[in-house]
């Protein structure tokens, strides 16, 4: 399911063939950043999966209807002069239209910039442009149902590779998803988290009350955790009472709201349980976001277990890493 993606690089090179400029290229804004998913540059330097800053970007001026969306000088825009991207980047000329998600909702840009001013005949090309975005918002939302519909078919799939006690994936299930999720990250670059759990306690459980109450703790750990979680997102038991949760489409923000909501899910089932985050990237997948996380979700166990006389004063959520997410320091 390549449509979107070889779209998206025929109208790349048309269009900066036609307008004459270094760069054009597609991009997705989650939160504040804005990422590259594909691009024709011949100057800046500008691949897929770099990642910068949505708010000191044009595209983000011009989606607020603060700037044209297509400047031939773009110094002579307000917006745009004072927009933080030319403190690392030197723009002459602008263009840029939205790529719209189904619901209306923004997931990009497509868009174009020079080092050096055009003539005010640029403008003539605003229709062509916006003819390009409108082609690449359709394509795109007939992907993404597409993708719906084969992420559903994968998680049924993976039903036969469930763990008996919980109903929740077993490792082989999460690993054969992990791969799924990876391929989709390739196509549109949306991040992700990814959450570890462990409970706290089972071993006391199982050797206090027997294993038939441990059984118990980690099937109401799991009821718990499916509860927490969102329909999209994946859940498993990775081995013993160790859990893991793929957050679908997190950024940062939804990641520790996801989170929260885990945690609050634990508590109110009487649990407790030590947690990790970690945020996937173009360079931290979900493969390396997992140790990530379990090594936070230890360090956690081992501060508690250190503070028996003198309990954690922060949050368990300030106690998780505030990020793991790689991004380029420059702005585009």
């Amino acid at each position: 399911m390549d449509d979107f993606a070889k779209a998206s690089t025929t109208a790349l090179a048309f269009l900066r063939k036609k307008l004459g400029f270094q760069l054009c290229m597609v991009t997705l804004t989650e939160g504040n950043d804005w990422t590259v998913i594909h691009s024709d540059d011949t100057g800046y330097g500008i691949a897929p999966g770099d990642v910068f800053q949505w708010e000191d970007s044009f595209c983000c001026e011009m989606v607020k209807g603060n700037g044209p969306r297509v400047a031939p000088n773009s110094d002579l825009v307000q917006a745009y002069a004072n927009a933080k991207i030319n403190q690392n980047t030197n723009i002459g000329a602008y263009v840029g239209v939205p790529l719209l998600l189904e619901d209306g909702r923004l997931f990009g840009t497509l868009c174009g910039i020079d080092p050096e001013p055009h003539p005010a005949n640029l403008v003539e090309n605003q229709e062509l442009i916006e003819l390009l975005g409108n082609m690449l918002s359709t394509i795109l939302q007939i992907e993404l149902r597409a993708d719906k519909e084969e992420q559903r078919a994968e998680r049924y799939q993976a039903q036969v590779m469930m763990d008996e006690l919980t109903g929740l994936y077993n490792r082989a299930g999460w690993n054969h998803l992990v791969a799924k999720e990876e391929d989709r990250y390739r196509r549109y670059r949306h991040s992700s988290v990814v959450i570890v759990v462990d409970l706290d306690g089972l071993k006391i459980t199982n050797d206090q009350s027997g294993h038939a109450a441990g059984d118990k703790m980690i099937k109401n750990a799991a009821s718990a955790l499916a509860k927490g979680s969102r329909p999209e997102d994946v859940i498993a038991r990775l081995g013993g009472d160790e859990f893991g949760i793929i957050g679908i489409n997190c950024d940062r923000e939804a990641g520790l709201v996801l989170c929260e909501r885990v945690k609050a899910a634990l508590e109110q089932e009487g649990i407790k349980a030590s947690l990790g985050l970690a945020y996937t990237s173009n360079s931290v997948r979900i493969a390396d976001a997992l140790h990530i996380a379990d090594h936070a979700m230890y360090q956690q166990k081992r501060q508690k277990a250190s503070a028996v006389d003198s309990p954690l004063t922060t949050p368990l959520i300030d106690n998780l890493p505030t990020s793991v997410h790689q991004q380029n320091s420059d702005d585009v």
